[in-house]
């Protein structure tokens, strides 16, 4: 039995951490059995979740869980693919994860409305005279590296400029299919899905997410993928949609 270790539900998402998303949803594609645990990022190997336990092997980071998964498994993510689309895949994975990204972590840390709202929570457990030093801490750590991302040395309408660009990037290579690359998912929907679930989540308020519901053949596959892997969560667009 595979282990699972994410940050668990939250920000009216199934799991709050788009890479933990990534992951549990090609477990899911892959049909393979597993448990999910919650766990803090100091207990993985690599200092990050996700990280799985497969037997006697801990394994961190998503994409190296997935070359884990279809190394041990035998389960090709990509098996519709010709050579192009894979390359085309791996693209789209890295502008997901190495762009995107860093805008989701602007709206949700460097937002200060948005960071009191969630983020700011997670040091709820600590004790309290301690509560808001851990709190002061982890968001100078997040703006560091936001900025660091080259994303956040650009004024706060700036960086949505740019991450719209990779929006639309997304939004065209979809066009009017059901998935990124046709009419069955491959491992970039997971990585797709769950960074736009995070974007698109009604939890927080932002530009971000305002721009990113103007492409709504990227609100339709976020609600799509969502009744497909998550078909008991309370997804509040799919709600409203029906």
């Amino acid at each position: 039995m595979i282990t699972l270790y994410g940050f668990g539900p939250g920000f009216g998402l199934p799991e709050i951490s788009p890479f933990v998303t990534k992951t549990e949803v090609q477990l899911k594609m892959a049909g393979l059995a597993y448990v999910k645990e919650k766990a803090r990022p100091t207990a993985s190997p690599k200092g990050q979740l996700p990280y799985i336990q497969d037997d006697a092997e801990a394994i961190a980071d998503s994409t190296f869980i997935r070359a884990h998964l279809e190394g041990k498994y035998g389960f090709d993510f990509d098996a519709p693919l010709n050579l192009q689309q894979r390359a085309q895949a791996w693209a789209f994975e890295r502008m997901i994860e190495h762009h995107m990204y860093w805008a989701l972590v602007g709206a949700r840390w460097v937002n200060p409305e948005n960071f009191a709202k969630g983020p700011a929570h997670f040091f709820d457990g600590a004790p309290a005279h301690m509560r808001e030093k851990l709190r002061e801490d982890a968001q100078f750590r997040v703006a560091e590296n936001y900025l660091i991302s080259g994303l956040g040395r650009h004024a706060p309408d700036e960086d949505v400029d740019l991450a719209v660009r990779s929006l639309l990037a997304l939004s065209l290579q979809l066009g009017d299919k059901s998935y990124l690359t046709g009419e069955t998912p491959c491992g970039a929907d997971a990585t797709a899905f769950g960074m736009l679930a995070g974007i698109l989540t009604p939890f927080f308020i932002s530009s971000l997410r305002e721009r990113a519901q103007q492409f709504d053949n990227l609100v339709a596959y976020v609600d799509r993928m969502m009744g497909r892997y998550y078909p008991e969560f309370a997804w509040a667009p799919l709600r409203e949609a029906a």
